[in-house]
């Protein structure tokens, strides 16, 4: 099933035509798929972005998608691998580093998705890109069946198809993805989720938004100072946040207010306001 199709069946399931995905999973892909139901929606882009997975790398074999879903390319004899020397080759990888999706993506290419030209023949050259790998850990290794397990947690825009592709070149006999279960995503793990099989009785009960902003700071507003607040007005905050930074804001009674960015030391400007006046 598509992202796009879950939201459908949340939508029926709630009865709300507004709801929102925090990033998209193949369909090939299993695990978690943060949603995003009602005004909630525009929180999205104010969630931790780091991602977590657990995914299978098949060694020996290149296809144009860096997965196995695609057409095959190349296939390599397995070489002799120890742990040890897995591990070793891991290593680059960690850290900031500069990755090049694969073909058959989301990227655009003027104007256009890399994947839609790769169904039309065509080859996108597509330029690697910053991304982070705060931790790769190689969880087993099947010599047989020339499978390596690992658990990556990254920064949002790392393909891990890219990371089997990059891997099996730097040991020598290619790689391609062969499964990926996503285990955390926008500060949401597996144990938080929801079946699709649960929302077909009562929809399960929605998590309060303050849960998963607690990673930001936080402002609460007076009497004085919702008032200003609801008509756009800048609010006196904490100096000692970061210009720039978003914080979130909750009312006298401690319910969320919407979303502010530090303007300039000491000042909040508000950015998204949930009960705004007039």
């Amino acid at each position: 099933m598509s992202s796009h199709s879950c939201v459908s069946r949340i939508r029926r399931a709630y009865g709300l035509k507004r709801v929102g995905h925090g990033g998209t999973l193949d369909p090939a892909v299993t695990g978690v798929l943060p949603i995003a139901l009602g005004p909630a929606t525009r929180l999205l882009p104010y969630l931790e972005s780091d991602k977590t997975y657990r995914g299978v790398i098949q060694l020996g074999v290149t296809t144009d998608s860096d997965d196995l879903e695609g057409q095959v390319l190349e296939q390599r004899p397995l070489p002799n691998l120890s742990p040890e020397a897995i591990g070793e080759a891991l290593a680059p990888f960690r850290g900031a580093i500069q990755q090049r999706p694969p073909a058959v993506s989301a990227v655009h290419v003027n104007g256009e998705r890399a994947y839609k030209l790769a169904r039309a023949g065509q080859c996108p050259e597509l330029p690697p890109r910053p991304v982070t790998i705060h931790r790769l850990e190689l969880l087993g290794w099947d010599p047989t069946q020339g499978q390596i397990e690992l658990e990556v947690h990254c920064s949002s825009g790392t393909y891990i198809r890219s990371l089997a592709r990059d891997l099996g070149e730097a040991l020598g006999c290619g790689g391609s993805l062969a499964r990926l279960r996503r285990t955390q995503a926008l500060g949401f793990d597996l144990a938080q989720s929801v079946t699709l099989e649960q929302l077909e009785g009562e929809p399960p009960a929605l998590l309060n938004p303050l849960e998963v902003l607690r990673h930001l700071p936080l402002h609460r507003l007076d009497e004085e100072g919702l008032a200003g607040w609801r008509c756009g007005r800048l609010q006196d905050c904490d100096p000692s946040w970061a210009v720039e930074d978003a914080v979130v804001v909750v009312n006298p009674d401690g319910n969320l207010a919407g979303m502010a960015r530090v303007a300039s030391p000491g000042q909040l400007q508000p950015k998204l306001v949930l009960d705004a006046a007039g």
